[in-house]
């Protein structure tokens, strides 16, 4: 934690937008989607169309265009994809979600540079995937986009680099972004590991002090 925090005051000076710089940051509004949320009892959230009614519904009555959240949440958005559900049940979020409209701007939190990019098209993956690469004098750190629109990976080449504020790409459907509400999974990674495009975004209850360490809570880079 203290690594992060020291991190965040290299990096972050003001609150960063991650979505098009258009939407005011007074309407981003927290979203509890765990487990503990009983006005999920009624939704079924592994439907992306009934999730998304239930998020465009809430964001409504919040006056708000982005809803986020989800660090270390116990959901039971994955229970009906089998790459989640088998002997090691994986469901603690290991970023942030932003949820919202597809074809929404996403936009480079930080400097950086392309480390690697895929498609991971298994059903409840990440679908189109970017991760940056970050060096300040002090850190160096990765972050991972998921669930972004086909064309955010057209052109783009290993080594690319973006400017703070820079376009990255735009968020996918539902179709595409492989079975959930449209929205951008952001996740902060000290160590990849060698992977490459692609990074596990959801983890075993038992194994969450170990990748909490290892991805610690985007929020505290994006200044929010």
């Amino acid at each position: 934690m203290q690594t992060i925090a020291n991190l965040a005051k290299v990096i972050t000076t003001i609150p960063t937008p991650i979505l098009d710089a258009e939407i005011p940051l007074a309407q981003y509004i927290p979203i509890n989607l765990s487990v503990h949320n009983t006005d999920l009892k009624s939704v079924d959230i592994t439907d992306p169309v009934a999730c998304e009614t239930y998020i465009m519904s809430f964001l409504k009555a919040k006056n708000g265009t982005v809803a986020y959240g989800g660090y270390l949440e116990k959901r039971d958005l994955y229970r009906d994809k089998a790459t989640f559900s088998t002997d090691k049940i994986r469901d603690v979020h290991l970023g942030v979600d932003f949820w919202c409209k597809a074809g929404t701007k996403v936009l480079a939190p930080f400097d950086g540079r392309v480390h690697s990019f895929q498609d991971n098209w298994a059903k409840g993956d990440y679908g189109p995937t970017i991760i940056l690469e970050h060096r300040t004098m002090q850190y160096s750190f990765h972050t991972l986009y998921g669930h972004l629109s086909r064309a955010s990976l057209k052109g783009l080449t290993i080594g690319q680099r973006f400017k703070k504020g820079q376009l990255l790409g735009t968020l996918g459907t539902s179709e595409v972004n492989v079975n959930y509400a449209p929205h951008l999974h952001f996740q902060v990674i000290m160590d990849l590991e060698d992977a490459k495009g692609d990074y596990p975004g959801v983890c075993n209850e038992s194994e969450v002090e170990k990748y909490a360490e290892n991805c610690p809570d985007p929020l505290l880079l994006l200044g929010y």
